[in-house]
């Protein structure tokens, strides 16, 4: 079972890295737990689906360095990296948007159940975001 999480989660990744929500809500469970950084939580794969379509109009983000950890019984996973990304749109309560670039290490914890992703749960350091985005536009 650790294998096939492990890949479930890699799956989930390389779609994110693909721009592809809907591969990676193929890989969710039905009434997902979502909870977002710094933020609230969300049950569901339409919640998930509309909260990707969101992000996309704000930011273009790649995944790097992937590091996957997965329990021994397959239940739980994690994954820490290194987003690469830009800010294509002003995000309601964020700084203004031009395109600032950023760079900054994150993590997602999962559960997975009956073969699908049944949380996720993502952290980053919301305030190093802000700096580099208001640090990138004073320079450009």
């Amino acid at each position: 079972m650790p294998e096939r999480t492990r890949t479930l989660i890699s799956d989930y990744l390389e779609a994110f890295n693909a721009g592809s929500s809907e591969a990676m809500v193929a890989l969710l469970h039905e009434d997902v737990v979502h909870d977002i950084n710094q933020g609230g939580r969300e049950i569901g794969r339409e919640k998930f689906r509309w909260f990707n379509a969101m992000m996309a109009q704000h930011y273009r983000e790649e995944l790097s360095d992937i590091v996957i950890m997965v329990s021994a019984d397959g239940h739980h996973g994690a994954a820490e990296f290194t987003v690469k990304g830009s800010y294509l749109k002003t995000a309601e309560g964020l700084p203004a948007a031009r395109g600032q670039t950023y760079s900054l290490s994150a993590g997602i914890f999962f559960e997975v159940d009956d073969g699908q992703i049944s949380r996720v749960t993502t952290c980053y350091n919301l305030q190093d975001w802000i700096a580099q985005i208001e640090k990138d536009g004073r320079d450009g």
